[in-house]
């Protein structure tokens, strides 16, 4: 059974960073596009930030560009999400996921199978 699991996140101050690691385990992660959101409390599910295999294409929400960097470490089978400059607007559950095929998508529509989450709390 494929299996995400998120790990990193916690309180920080603004201003601070974090990093977030996408860890699987039953497939490799390079086959498939992953992408990272986020869903703050009473608001949707919003995409930040994916990576797609094959033409390493990747995205960025305009409210993280600049700020956050997705990479990929094939050999430990795990994709990082590195924030910095956090705001308490960034304070929400983040989830990785990991997509239907190659191609990374903002949708989560496009996204199969989700980990749990790991809560990121942006806060003085």
């Amino acid at each position: 059974q494929v299996q995400l699991v998120e790990s990193g996140g916690g309180l920080v101050q603004p201003g601070g960073s974090l990093r977030l690691s996408c860890a699987a385990s039953a497939f490799t992660l390079d086959r498939y596009a992953i992408g990272w959101f986020r869903q703050a409390p009473g608001k949707e599910r919003e995409g930040v930030s994916c990576i797609s295999t094959r033409d390493g294409m990747i995205y960025y929400s305009d409210s993280v560009k600049g700020r956050f960097t997705i990479s990929r470490d094939n050999a430990k089978n795990t994709v990082y999400l590195q924030m910095n400059n956090l705001q308490p607007e960034d304070t929400a559950l983040y989830f990785c996921a990991a997509g239907r095929e190659w191609r990374g998508s903002a949708s989560s529509s496009d996204y199969v199978s989700w980990g749990p989450g790991t809560q990121v709390t942006v806060s003085f």
